[in-house]
């Protein structure tokens, strides 16, 4: 079974897209900011980590940065959210966010759901 860990301090969308990940035959993981998201990691290894960009404690970018820069994080394949378009994030950080993909919110649900199969890749026997 493909796991995804799933960050996001928005308890209504934590709890929709667990649901229906699990319909879809995830095992979800959970956490409200990137520090709980470290935990998570220290427990299990995901297929994929689905992380929005503002957060309390903190945010999907300073996570994802020190995923990038771990030799054991760095090939997690990562799908950030965010209501601000990635054009205007990426021009206030004056980068490119390392994400392997990224969906706006609101998201188009059938959107969100491919491109994290796509990058959970296939799922081994």
């Amino acid at each position: 079974m493909r796991t995804v860990l799933l960050v996001d301090d928005e308890h209504a969308i934590v709890d929709a897209l667990s649901g229906i990940l699990e319909d879809e035959g995830y095992r979800v993981l959970t956490a409200a900011h990137g520090r709980e998201a470290l935990a998570r990691l220290a427990e299990a290894r995901p297929d994929v980590l689905v992380l929005d960009v503002m957060m309390p404690i903190m945010g999907g970018r300073e996570l994802l940065q020190q995923l990038r820069t771990s030799d054991e994080w760095r090939t997690l394949p990562v799908l950030m959210m965010s209501a601000v378009p990635r054009e205007v994030l990426e021009r206030q950080e004056g980068s490119r966010l390392a994400c392997d993909a990224f969906v706006e919110k609101p998201f188009d649900l059938h959107q969100l759901l491919a491109t994290v199969d796509r990058l959970a890749g296939p799922e081994q026997p």
